[in-house]
């Protein structure tokens, strides 16, 4: 199994998209890339897709085309798959999500799991709150979560300034076409953040 290192960006979408939606479950894509000399995973973005209805077929079919596109152009790939449930302890996974996450591990084998544990996610984001499986011989296998520096930090300080107010995810984006899915000025926002921890 490969190192699997998540990105300020890809991270704190994560945690922004469940803060947005605490009353709701949501999922997202991760994005990355797999450096084979060092046996590498870098997840570096995450794609909030939706917060109504998670697995609706053709929404979801129409995100994965759009989002696979963006990756493309990044020279990304469709990485991994995220949820958090809207019970705070339920860190389960139900069988649609698991459904979602082989189909990605089937196009990119050393694709990653990310299960939000809502009990973890504070203010002060003291711990990561994320609980990261990969996909290796046919099964999620559970890995530690290494985060670059300061991620935490980072995080920290975007829930305080309430930055999820500036996610938009898919479900946003389909109820009103002109809010940008991709989350440019967010990134942003997270980029100048974590550049200031």
């Amino acid at each position: 199994m490969a190192e699997v290192t998540v990105g300020a960006r890809a991270y704190c979408k994560m945690i922004l998209h469940a803060a947005k939606y605490p009353h709701c479950a949501v999922n997202g894509l991760l994005l990355g890339r797999l450096n084979k000399e060092k046996d590498e995973l870098m997840l570096t973005d995450a794609v909030p897709l939706f917060h109504i209805c998670l697995q609706v077929s053709p929404m979801a079919e129409i995100a994965l085309t759009q989002v696979d596109q963006l990756a493309a152009s990044k020279d990304l790939t469709i990485a991994g798959y995220y949820v958090a449930n809207e019970n705070i302890s339920d860190i389960s996974v139900d069988r649609a999500a698991n459904r979602i996450a082989d189909k990605i591990a089937e196009n990119f084998p050393p694709a990653c799991f990310v299960v939000l544990d809502n009990q973890h996610l504070t203010l002060s984001m003291e711990t990561p709150g994320i609980t990261l499986a990969q996909y290796n011989d046919g099964k999620w296998r559970s890995k530690d979560v290494k985060l670059n520096n300061d991620v935490l930090d980072t995080t920290a300080a975007l829930l305080e300034q309430r930055a999820f107010k500036m996610l938009v995810d898919f479900d946003n984006h389909l109820d009103d076409v002109s809010q940008d899915w991709r989350n440019n000025q967010l990134n942003e926002t997270i980029d100048e953040a974590a550049s200031l921890s």
